[in-house]
């Protein structure tokens, strides 16, 4: 239904939202993969719950710290090539774990240092991603394209582990990291193939006359000065807590008295709810 809708707008511009939201799913899901396969190697290798929650550490705090800079800047940079970028130094990265596990030398250090520069680049990709949303779909419909955003992230969350858990008895985790190197490549070669639209000078460009400081920081100026953004923001900081300490425990809770296929089959139930509910959203537009 939404895609029908949307048709009825730009069709350049709904077609190129399209090629670029169907790359960054076929992304999402490869890096789903890796991520399941590394936190299963690394408390296999340790057996400490600690060392594996630590992965979802890394995984979060860089991209808080440089989200506000990194917003700025895309706002300065081409965004396509924000996103090219970003996924191209991701995609190092996670070549470089692979040929450290092909050379046997691969350490946990190695494991947490990939983590940190993957959320650097999530950092500046997804405020691209978003942003360039905006300016791709009609804004009656954005309810529709972040309820889309929202489906290839549940999908991602929702398949990947259980298709890790069969690959990783199949393949191996250097199979499990080459499959995600391959989706690297599809997401990278959507991002070629489409053309961006220049976005219009920003308010918040204007109001800062260009300085990256205060760019930076109008943002949580912005939310402060309104009650609601503020408790809305409040909110989804402690759901996300108490989600992520839940997901983090969850792993060596399963791994405990199960196997990888089945730990898999579990965070892939857990992704279903999300799913649904982006389906609905982006039926019903809100």
């Amino acid at each position: 239904m939404y895609v029908v809708q949307l048709n009825n707008a730009s069709k350049s511009t709904v077609r190129t939202f399209l090629i670029i939201w169907f790359g960054q799913l076929i992304s999402l899901f490869g890096s789903g993969l890796t991520s399941f396969a590394l936190g299963i190697w690394v408390y296999r290798n340790t057996g400490s719950a600690t060392q594996f929650a630590l992965i979802s550490f890394f995984a979060i705090l860089p991209a808080l710290v440089i989200s506000p800079i990194a917003g700025a800047l895309v706002d300065r940079w081409n965004r396509r090539d924000a996103m090219i970028l970003s996924d191209c130094v991701a995609a190092l990265s996670t070549f470089g774990i692979a040929l450290l596990l092909l050379a046997g030398q691969l350490q946990i250090w190695h494991i947490y240092l990939a983590t940190i520069i993957n959320s650097m680049c999530n950092a500046f990709q997804w405020p691209a991603y978003r942003a360039t949303t905006t300016l791709l779909v009609p804004k009656k419909h954005l309810g529709r394209a972040s309820a889309m955003t929202q489906l290839s992230e549940a999908l991602a969350q929702l398949l990947s582990p259980t298709f890790a858990g069969f690959l990783l008895i199949s393949i191996q985790i250097q199979g499990v990291i080459l499959v995600d190197l391959a989706t690297f490549l599809f997401a990278f070669a959507t991002l070629l193939i489409v053309k961006f639209p220049k976005p219009n000078t920003t308010v918040v460009r204007t109001l800062s006359n260009g300085s990256l400081l205060e760019e930076s920081t109008y943002g949580f100026r912005y939310i402060q000065a309104r009650p609601g953004l503020m408790g809305l923001a409040i909110f989804f900081s402690i759901m996300n807590l108490t989600f992520c300490t839940a997901e983090v425990f969850l792993t060596p809770l399963v791994l405990s008295f199960s196997s990888v296929k089945d730990l898999g089959m579990v965070l892939s139930i857990g992704g279903s709810g999300m799913l649904i509910g982006s389906i609905v959203m982006s039926i019903w537009g809100g």
